[in-house]
């Protein structure tokens, strides 16, 4: 670029450029780093659990229904625990959104095939996409229910679900 173009705005404005090569390009004039908009380990953590809660509440859901017309002796107890959870569930998904949408992430379902789901996210301007297998969303969402579970029993219980009632009574009297 020759010195009659430099610095006239003229040489800048007949060139089409989007925003963030402008900036990129105006902090390399000035030796400036670019700053980097790339997710966190959390926010990546929460785009997962935005992409797992949604699968889990319906698995839950889905399951209470099935129980609730089922023969099995404790269908009432059980499709009721069901709800319970997916009820934990949705709190949680509540959650996760606001943070999201308080943080300018979003996730949407780009591709779905018989092995994997290819998803799409923006994380504060930053886009990309992840993959999660089916059998990585098997193992997870099964480890992540009984977490669940684990937590619910404890809430109930307020020990370790394996310590019998009666046992933490003998506890609390001696």
């Amino acid at each position: 670029m020759s010195k009659k173009l430099q610095d006239n705005g003229l040489w800048e404005s007949s060139r089409m450029m989007l925003p963030q090569h402008r900036e990129a390009f105006q902090s390399v004039r000035h030796d400036k780093p670019v700053p980097t908009k790339r997710p966190t380990a959390d926010d990546i953590g929460i785009m997962r659990e935005a992409v797992l809660l949604p699968l889990m509440h319906t698995i839950i859901v889905r399951k209470a229904n099935e129980m609730e017309r089922s023969s099995e002796m404790l269908r009432a107890l059980y499709a009721k625990v069901a709800l319970v959870l997916a009820k934990n569930m949705k709190a949680d998904l509540a959650k996760v959104k606001r943070h999201m949408l308080e943080n300018g992430m979003s996730v949407c379902e780009e591709e779905k095939d018989d092995q994997m789901i290819r998803y799409r996210y923006t994380c504060r301007e930053h886009e990309d996409r992840f993959t999660m297998t089916r059998d990585y969303l098997r193992a997870e969402i099964g480890v992540r229910i009984g977490r669940y579970a684990d937590s619910l029993v404890t809430t109930i219980y307020g020990t370790d679900p394996r310590v019998s009632v009666l046992e933490t009574e003998a506890k609390k009297k001696s």
